[in-house]
């Protein structure tokens, strides 16, 4: 790979319904510890899936200013929460020049979901006025990194990826193109999503998509298993320090990994389903492992999209085994998604922090509830037990909707 600069990450930041610090999601994450519950974000009664994976510890007023805190939808809130963690974490201060080159690339999927049902709703039933002045700048997905620019005071590149449930991911490869090119030494990078809400649940609800397991939530989302019945909602957001190697080392920053390829496709096939022959996420698995310079053989844990839905971890599966060859039968293989749900657009940034604790730590979390083999899912997903595991290379995968394939490869930093 013939690069300028390397992409190393010294910090990360955490907001999820498993904990708003490293050590408590680490911690739930390899204990199989189940984020999901009743929704109480909105009232589900007339829903046939009324759960969800909150963060119902979330307070922020404890992160954020309460002045603030009125601009804010609350994906937004999560963001910033997440990106002060994160900058704490990496013990990084900025000079004014570090200011103004420092970027922000954030992925999300629906912006301020909860917000906008909130003012359309006060339209309709108090008046075609009784819409919050702060209603427009609360929802556009892109304020999640104009706040964190503004808060922070980052004047340089900035940008929102709205590719559904890859963008978090894409937003992580898309920080380590501008480093490896040398357009920038550092990069705040990551994702979040706060939709939970009446008319989420409506939508999906129209699509058959949730799972309705309401009388037992914890287990709800089971990913690869025989009676997996669709997905969880989730919500939260994960933000990472991503810095040149040189930056890094200069500071004498805590290195935590290395950020080793990125690939990115689509499917080009349907709306909402994944292509049959899984075409698009190999190509983005391929692309990854190329972009990286390695073989597949080199992948020692895949960190997997695992929606729990029937089609998604049948496909995924299916894409493993045709880009890693007989290899995927030895490469173990987690999905977050059965402990935090489904955080759409912020999925991918909880699952990359998930990814390099496992690299940290020489661990691999769990797949909770995977009780009943599928004989269309026949890998091994770590059902239920978390293992000790030697891993050099990891590959963290998202699929989102409309096509949108990402796939990003972490590597641990030579002993």
């Amino acid at each position: 790979m013939n690069i300028k600069q390397k992409a190393v990450v010294t910090g990360m930041g955490i907001i999820s319904p498993l904990g708003e610090n490293l050590k408590d999601y680490w911690s739930n994450l390899t204990s199989g510890i189940s984020g999901v519950a009743t929704i109480t974000l909105c009232d589900p009664t007339d829903f046939p899936s009324r759960i969800a994976a909150e963060v119902n510890t979330f307070d922020p007023s404890t992160y954020i200013n309460v002045k603030e805190l009125k601009r804010m939808a609350r994906f937004s809130q999560m963001a910033v929460a997440a990106a002060g963690l994160a900058i704490e974490n990496a013990k990084i201060s900025f000079t004014k020049e570090e200011q103004n080159s420092t970027a922000v690339i954030i992925g999300n999927g629906n912006g301020g979901f909860p917000e906008l049902e909130k003012n359309a709703r006060a339209q309709v039933l108090k008046g075609e006025t009784k819409v919050s002045p702060y209603f427009i700048p609360m929802i556009l997905p892109n304020m999640a990194a104009a706040n964190i620019s503004r808060i922070y005071g980052f004047k340089g590149f900035s940008s929102t990826v709205v590719t559904a449930c890859t963008a978090s991911t894409q937003s992580i490869g898309d920080a380590a193109f501008l480093i490896n090119n040398g357009l920038c030494d550092v990069v705040l990078a990551g994702g979040c999503e706060a939709g939970i809400s009446k008319l989420g649940l409506g939508g999906f609800s129209s699509l058959r998509a949730l799972s309705t397991n309401n009388e037992n939530p914890k287990k709800a989302s089971r990913p690869f298993d025989a009676k997996r019945d669709g997905f969880v909602p989730g919500e939260g957001a994960g933000m990472i320090v991503v810095e040149s190697e040189k930056h890094a080392t200069k500071r004498n920053a805590n290195i935590l990994c290395e950020i080793a390829g990125m690939g990115v496709s689509s499917d080009a096939y349907h709306p909402v389903q994944p292509d049959p022959e899984n075409k698009g996420a190999i190509l983005a698995m391929e692309r990854a492992l190329n972009n990286a310079g390695i073989s597949y053989e080199e992948i020692n844990y895949i960190n997997a999209h695992g929606t729990s839905t029937l089609l998604n971890d049948a496909c995924e599966t299916n894409a493993i085994k045709k880009t890693f060859k007989k290899n995927a039968y030895n490469i173990p293989i987690s999905s977050t998604k059965s402990m935090t749900g489904h955080a759409l657009g912020g999925a991918g940034a909880l699952e990359a922090i998930a990814t390099i604790l496992s690299i940290i730590n020489q661990k691999a979390h769990p797949t909770i509830n995977q009780d009943t083999p599928d004989p269309e899912c026949d890998l091994d997903y770590i059902p239920n037990k978390f293992i000790d595991l030697s891993i050099n290379y990891a590959i963290s995968n998202s699929f989102g909707f409309g096509g949108q394939n990402a796939s990003i490869i972490f590597k641990k930093l030579k002993n």
